[in-house]
């Protein structure tokens, strides 16, 4: 089993994930496609929190492109040494695993925090409220009371959809993580028999 190739495949998926999370939290920022809202600051305080930016984007970013460095042709990686650079290099990235685990598990966390609370909106009092913070997110199994938010005009489905995306995203991008570990474990463990193996092989 080549360690680095599949090591590789996490970190190119990370990196579309990664631009998936940023672009998805940068929507938050302009409901209806209006800026209007963000200038004003009738915004979800938990947009601003960057989870989509920093946690499940430019945090995930480093971990990855680590990732797809790993892949040798010449399995030799760390100082181009045979016995020691498949381990080097992969147990290298059980560290960098872990960065991607704290930015994707903040991604998810201010995710659904957001999806819990719900969007900052106009209510029927001509008051700019969380209409929704005190029903701890029965909101969300109950679209016949969206209609409560009267500006932004679709704020629910807004929020709600991309939140829902970000918590998804960071989701995968967790267990990916979670799975390159395991992956880097195994890839130290057995990364000096497998350079011994590339001599026969080649």
């Amino acid at each position: 089993m080549c360690y680095g190739k599949c090591a590789r495949c996490i970190g190119h998926s990370l990196v579309w994930l990664a631009i998936l999370c940023i672009v998805a939290n940068i929507l938050l920022y302009f409901p209806n496609g209006e800026t209007k809202y963000a200038s004003e600051d009738h915004l979800s305080h938990f947009v601003w929190f960057f989870s989509g930016i920093i946690g499940g984007g430019l945090l995930m970013l480093l971990p990855a492109f680590i990732f797809m460095g790993l892949e040798q042709d010449d399995c030799c990686g760390c100082g181009g040494h045979e016995n020691c650079g498949k381990r080097c290099a992969m147990f290298s990235s059980v560290l960098a695993a872990l960065i991607g685990i704290a930015g994707s598990g903040y991604c998810v966390i201010v995710a659904a925090l957001g999806l819990a609370e719900g969007p900052r909106c106009l209510d029927a009092s001509g008051q700019w409220n969380y209409t929704f913070a005190n029903t701890e997110g029965g909101y969300l199994l109950d679209s016949s009371t969206w209609s409560q938010c009267i500006e932004p005009k679709h704020a629910v489905e807004w929020n709600v959809s991309l939140f829902s995306i970000l918590l998804a995203l960071g989701g995968i991008e967790f267990i990916l993580c979670l799975f390159q570990i395991i992956n880097g474990v195994l890839g130290g463990i057995c990364g000096y028999c497998c350079s011994r193996q590339q001599q026969y092989d080649c």
